[in-house]
């Protein structure tokens, strides 16, 4: 893989709360600035491998249970694999097809990024997300992934509210199934705004018309005008429907099941009986699919430039034709 090293990670690394250097102590890290409320040594403490640089009094993430997950990970031995991909190889193209929408738009991204070794930071990078594989096996690329948990993929623990990387330090920020779980969507894209550097390139994948997914962790959905004006400050490249409506009304199925039989597992199995309902999004033409997409996309470059609100009116792309 093609994971940026801890070093080149840790010279990067800046305070969450007031983005100054760090410092290495017994125990964790902490703030240089004498008046930061992190200057305390070990404020930011380790987490088996992981340095947890979240600013506490800020974040809904708890110190002690991102430490204790943290811990628990680093020692855990390798096991099998969870979920769909525990499955033969065809029943997992059933309960989990490839994204090949994400393959496509990572692989323009990767051929967008400039230099002999440009930065990806991943976001919210506990697990390689569903498509991606491919940023993560470019020799050229240097990939720094963070997560609220540590990971074999992950060089740090973050919010994503407050990134703990100094402004322009990255080339291109991937963030795929993320900004749902984020209480303030707007303030983590400012985040990736600030973090890249001039002309740098953000791919973003995020709900639309999905059921809930990940209980108390999930807040928003955003309508294809809704993502756009989230990233009102940059230019789009290219930006569409992940899944459509086949696949929307397969979740649908899927969660009406569950509640039906107040059982998880129900559901699953009706949804893989009904696999063939998401090869209806290739029926549906784009307008109609901008409208009832079950995910949306956005491939953009940063700007200084912001949308305006009748700009973002003016850019609706659907199906529905005003009187």
């Amino acid at each position: 893989m093609a994971l940026a090293d801890p070093e080149t990670t840790r010279r990067l690394l800046v305070c969450p709360r007031c983005r100054s250097g760090l410092t290495d102590t017994t125990g964790g890290l902490n703030c240089t600035v004498s008046t930061c409320a992190y200057r305390s040594p070990g404020a930011f403490p380790m987490a088996g491998r992981w340095p947890v640089l979240v600013d506490f009094e800020r974040s809904v993430v708890d110190c002690g249970e991102a430490v204790r997950t943290a811990d628990r990970t680093d020692t855990a031995r390798p096991g099998p694999a969870g979920g769909a991909d525990a499955l033969p190889a065809l029943l997992r193209r059933v309960f989990k097809p490839p994204n090949r929408i994400a393959a496509q738009n990572v692989d323009l991204l990767l051929r967008s990024l400039p230099g002999p070794a440009p930065t990806l930071l991943v976001v919210g990078g506990a697990t390689v997300g569903n498509g991606v594989n491919a940023a993560y096996h470019d020799p050229r690329v240097q990939v720094i992934g963070f997560d609220i948990v540590g990971s074999p993929v992950t060089q740090f623990i973050a919010d994503a509210h407050q990134i703990p990387l100094p402004s322009a330090s990255v080339d291109a920020v991937l963030v795929q199934a993320v900004l749902e779980h984020v209480l303030d969507p707007h303030l983590v894209v400012a985040e990736i705004h600030r973090v890249l550097k001039g002309g740098g390139l953000v791919y973003a994948e995020t709900p639309f018309l999905q059921q809930v997914h990940a209980g108390a962790h999930d807040f928003t959905r955003f309508t294809a005008s809704g993502h756009r004006y989230l990233f009102r400050r940059f230019e789009e490249l290219a930006a569409g429907p992940v899944a459509g409506p086949g696949t929307q009304l397969l979740w649908s199925v899927d969660h009406l099941v569950r509640g039906l039989t107040r059982s998880a597992l129900a559901g699953r199995a009706v949804r893989g009986l009904m696999f063939w309902l998401r090869a209806l999004d290739r029926l549906v033409p784009p307008e109609y699919a901008t409208d009832d997409a079950s995910a949306l996309f956005f491939l953009g470059r940063r700007s200084d430039r912001e949308l305006t609100a009748q700009e973002i009116v003016a850019y609706y792309r659907g199906a529905q034709v005003s009187a």
